[in-house]
């Protein structure tokens, strides 16, 4: 295992933070898994998970049985994870800038296509180390003002160049769920067996420049642009792993997730070993812009009628709004039939607050599809 610490830049002086990488398997070897967690740094099941990635890695990494390089960060958001104000974490949203921390990382998609545009050529492996090298000069290049775009940049530099990105997350209250591209699902597909992903949501662009998407957009991009002219594979897939809900950080589910995590990288062959029977995918992938949150028209206590994994049929009741003062009930349905993968935590709702997601079947929105 190797061991690096990155710098960011501290707002101001005697408030340095780093963020600290663990490398596994050969430097040089011909494939990268680049796996994070708690970019969000109010989400800790993924944390958990890592360490006890960490030690497995470790062990496989003894053995000789890694065959690729295998860079983990078990702390993503170091910047967030210290946002606590009396006693409730608030690690979703930077406080002096009220940006996501999963949003607006550097889109470099028109920067290298302008690089590499004279020397693509007919050899598509030629095309994805090209594009790599580009990639990594081009962040290499990108300089930072605050501490939060330092750690943007620290963990694109460090994942720009993988052919798979892990980015373990969780939801408020919810079932096990993941986000990929539809190009990426058959790559994705075993991940989302071995883990129990009740809902696979599937989107080439959501809006917000997450990091997720930050590298599959660009290869897309690239696609887009180059791919009549040259071979341009899908030098890069992405995967956003939400893992149930915030309270359920325990030993038992980290170590399941821990172990179907590797159970994907042997399938995958980044690990040498034998390959874990498949298990039955329990919700075929849909379409992010099928998707339906589910809004409530006033505020009042939220009591919820229907649990994260429940299928709901067109207009089944989801919660309902008490007013404690006028003793007015509101019922509140979903409009789209689908399964029921995450709801809020909070039960006093407002006005206009989303309070829970249903994954239909059929794509219904556009533009930005993300939550804030």
């Amino acid at each position: 295992m190797r061991h690096q610490v990155h710098e960011l830049i501290a707002p101001v002086p005697g408030t340095a933070r780093q963020i600290h990488s663990f490398h596994f398997g050969p430097e040089q070897a011909e494939s990268k898994i680049y796996i994070q967690s708690s970019l969000h740094a109010d989400e800790l099941p993924g944390m958990l998970v890592a360490w006890h990635l960490k030690a497995r890695l470790a062990q496989l990494a003894a053995a000789g049985c890694l065959r690729s390089e295998i860079v983990l960060v078990p702390i993503a958001n170091p910047a967030g994870l210290e946002q606590v104000l009396m006693d409730t974490p608030l690690g979703r949203y930077e406080l002096e800038s009220g940006q996501n921390f999963n949003r607006r990382f550097v889109d470099l998609s028109d920067e290298v296509g302008n690089q590499i545009e004279h020397l693509l050529g007919d050899d598509p492996q030629h095309n994805v180390q090209l594009i790599r090298n580009a990639l990594s000069r081009a962040l290499a290049a990108h300089t930072a003002e605050t501490q939060l775009q330092s750690q943007r940049l620290v963990l694109q530099r460090l994942a720009c160049d993988a052919d798979m990105v892990l980015d373990l997350h969780c939801d408020f209250e919810a079932v096990a769920h993941l986000y990929t591209t539809p190009a990426a699902w058959s790559q994705v597909e075993p991940l989302a067996r071995y883990i129990g992903s009740e809902a696979n949501l599937l989107a080439t662009d959501s809006g917000g420049q997450s990091f997720d998407e930050c590298f599959t957009l660009v290869w897309w991009q690239l696609q887009q642009r180059f791919g009549k002219r040259f071979p341009i594979p899908m030098g890069s897939f992405s995967v956003t792993v939400e893992l149930r809900g915030q309270g359920d950080v325990n030993h038992g589910l980290a170590a399941l997730d821990c172990q179907a995590i590797i159970d994907y990288l042997i399938h995958f062959g980044a690990i040498t070993g034998d390959v874990a029977p498949l298990p039955d995918l329990p919700y075929p992938a849909t379409p992010l812009a099928g998707v339906e949150p589910v809004a409530t028209p006033v505020g009042g206590l939220l009591v919820f009628s229907a649990l994260p994994g429940e299928y709901l049929e067109a207009g089944q009741l989801i919660a309902e709004i008490i007013d404690p003062i006028t003793d007015r009930v509101t019922p509140v349905h979903c409009q789209k039939a689908g399964l029921l993968y995450a709801r809020s935590l909070r039960r006093m709702a407002t006005a206009g607050m989303v309070i829970g997601h249903v994954a239909g079947s059929e794509a219904y929105r556009s533009g930005y599809l993300l939550s804030p």
